[in-house]
């Protein structure tokens, strides 16, 4: 299971884990016109959703904490990421998405990431 990434130490112990989760995943998901994949990239501050279709190479619908909607909004980070999830969700429905495949990107399903998740399946987007 050697994805060519070396053992480190300390942080950069945490990066090569999180390129091999996120290599692994992406031998398995790919996104189509029927189901495009729903990305998620989380930084230390800020959450964003992008809804691809892989087979065309474009973005069908976007959604990031920086929006003018979100930005000014206070709360914690996971309060944030949930707004992220519902705007995605609400603008992938307006552009004809129903489905998706959800790619967490290499991150934990855990915290940020769950939350963003769940607002969009709560917004009626299917995984």
């Amino acid at each position: 299971m050697a994805y060519g990434v070396k053992i480190a130490k300390g942080d950069a112990r945490k990066r090569a884990a999180h390129k091999r989760r996120h290599i692994r995943i992406r031998k398995k998901i790919s996104g189509t016109a029927e189901r495009p994949r729903l990305v998620v990239t989380r930084s230390n501050r800020h959450m964003v959703a992008q809804v691809v279709d892989d087979s065309k190479g474009h973005t069908v619908a976007s959604a990031s904490s920086l929006d003018v909607s979100i930005r000014g909004v206070d709360g914690a980070k996971s309060d944030k990421a949930k707004q992220v999830g519902a705007l995605v969700a609400e603008r992938a429905k307006a552009a004809g998405v129903e489905s998706v495949v959800f790619d967490r990107g290499g991150n934990k399903y855990a915290g940020r990431v769950a939350a963003l998740a769940d607002a969009a399946r709560e917004a009626g987007l299917k995984f």
